[in-house]
């Protein structure tokens, strides 16, 4: 059986440090451990598998924002992390309210360390213990792994198979495709399906999910759902469900074999990324059903939950009938997609409100690229896309009334300025068009530490309407008209009806950049 959370909090070693459970106290009675780390990076989340006990000192996490306080807490509860144990003294007196919180809504279990240890010691003791329980877990894996694989060599279909599974680890299990739709299922000690719209009571309300994606020749095909119930081994179902993956990626390739679309679409997206030439993107496209001269808009996606996010924009696509490619690269998830109709442009746009709709990890971000026409133009749509993520990485997003402040999903028209300076203009020309423009304005808010440069940018931004520009600000009306009355004078009056307020907005937009 898994060692428990509960448990490792009591060790000598633990002790030590006086833990104390700030959130998710009930998950934490029950939480079951695969590992301990240690870590003081605050995007940790992606590096980790799930089940883990993480300890962090409070150093990182006290310099860290608000806002990034809290998406470090849902980054791990979304990866399935056991547990969470952070440090407080000096530098982080207190565990911040809004981390409980964000804690107690994720259902993470979130430990206060009020005593200092030696991080490495606690490790090795607990590992240690860890590692014993993982050689029976590993030993009942494979024996898991050897069933199905008689099972599949005497014709057995997807059912029987994962009733093997389902048996072992005693929880359900269900495979389905990358569009959501149920492949096949079992109960433990049932080899016919299990009804997945069943309703689950009493004890299955307090079961663990736990998602594993599986692969044919690279391409992600299906994936398989395990709903372990509180009191069984979690580490088991993820163990065995992982050992699983190859003899279920058989049992599919007899059934659904990728065919010729998914590979060219794969190997469309990798030519489209290494700038192959247009002959080469002409060919691959049509193999993957895209036609050449379509109109299409790239896509990139980053974030550390990929394969979970393909599912859903898949899905998105194939509900609008969209011809469309995707691959995923590392940590990134790229995407080709076919405007239909007459008009590309509202397609885009719908485009982009269905990805808005999605559901998304909280360090998810994706760029919607330029329109392209025709498939040879997809390289240049997707470096746009790229550059629009970098740019929204170092910039901040723009608020827009249809994306809202914090937005995932980034149109990359919002920085089509920024994206031309910086294809057009080397960093010496942007700082000295800026300094001419606005050099006075630079200098009084150096001087003051003042925000005016911000303040104008806002206003800009919105079309010069100053009640807007003040609710943005999250100022007073008659405090805006005196900061503006200030700028109006730095910049050599008010700029509008002149020839002048362009290049005041293009200056003001390029000074982020500086």
């Amino acid at each position: 059986m898994s060692i428990l959370l509960q448990d490792v909090l009591k060790h000598p070693t633990m002790a030590a440090a006086d833990p104390i459970v700030r959130a998710a106290a009930r998950a934490a009675a029950r939480a079951q451990l695969r590992w301990i780390h240690s870590s003081e990076i605050i995007d940790i989340a992606p590096l980790l598998a799930g089940g883990e006990l993480l300890l962090t000192g409070g150093e990182a996490l006290a310099l860290a924002s608000e806002e990034r306080q809290v998406n470090y807490i849902r980054q791990l509860a979304e990866r399935g992390v056991a547990a969470v144990a952070i440090e407080t003294g000096s530098a982080l007196p207190s565990l911040p309210s809004s981390m409980v919180a964000a804690a107690e809504a994720a259902g993470l279990p979130l430990i206060e360390l009020r005593g200092v240890v030696p991080f490495v010691g606690v490790t090795q003791a607990i590992n240690s213990m860890l590692v014993s329980d993982s050689v029976s877990q590993l030993r009942r894996a494979d024996e898991a792994s050897h069933a199905m694989a008689v099972e599949l060599a005497h014709g057995g279909g997807l059912d029987r198979i994962l009733a093997v599974l389902a048996g072992i680890i005693n929880a359900e299990v269900t495979l389905t495709s990358i569009a959501g739709a149920t492949l096949a299922s079992a109960s433990p000690g049932r080899a016919e399906a299990a009804d997945p719209d069943a309703s689950t009571g009493g004890p299955q309300e307090q079961a663990r999910l736990i998602h594993i994606d599986v692969p044919i020749r690279g391409i992600l095909a299906a994936q398989l759902l395990l709903r372990v119930p509180a009191d069984e081994d979690q580490n088991l179902a993820r163990t065995a469900g992982n050992r699983s993956v190859d003899i279920l990626a058989l049992a599919l390739l007899q059934r659904m074999s990728p065919g010729l679309k998914e590979v060219a679409g794969a190997a469309l997206l990798r030519a489209i990324d290494s700038g192959s030439q247009a002959w080469r993107l002409q060919q691959l496209a049509s193999a993957a059903g895209i036609p050449p001269g379509a109109t299409i808009v790239a896509i990139m996606v980053r974030s550390g939950m990929l394969q979970h996010l393909r599912a859903s924009v898949e899905q998105l696509l194939a509900r609008r009938a969209q011809p469309s490619a995707t691959y995923v690269d590392n940590a990134e998830l790229l995407a080709v997609v076919v405007l239909p109709g007459d008009s590309p442009l509202d397609s885009r746009d719908a485009l982009l409100a269905g990805l808005r709709a999605l559901p998304a990890p909280s360090d998810t971000l994706v760029a919607v690229g330029p329109v392209a026409v025709g498939i040879s133009e997809a390289p240049w749509s997707l470096s746009e896309a790229r550059l629009t993520l970098e740019l929204a990485g170092a910039l901040g997003q723009p608020h827009t009334g249809t994306q809202g402040p914090h937005s995932p999903v980034i149109d990359c028209e919002a920085f089509a300025v920024e994206r031309l300076a910086v294809g057009s203009l080397d960093p010496g020309q942007r700082r000295n068009f800026v300094r001419q423009q606005l050099g006075a304005l630079l200098d009084y808010d150096e001087q003051r530490n003042s925000r005016l440069l911000g303040t104008l940018a806002m206003w800009l931004d919105s079309g010069c309407n100053t009640a807007q520009a003040a609710r943005e600000l999250h100022v007073e009306r008659q405090s805006m008209h005196q900061r503006l009355q200030r700028i109006f004078e730095l910049c050599g009056g008010d700029p509008r009806r002149t020839g002048r307020l362009a290049a005041l907005h293009l200056a003001a937009r390029l000074a982020r950049l500086s």
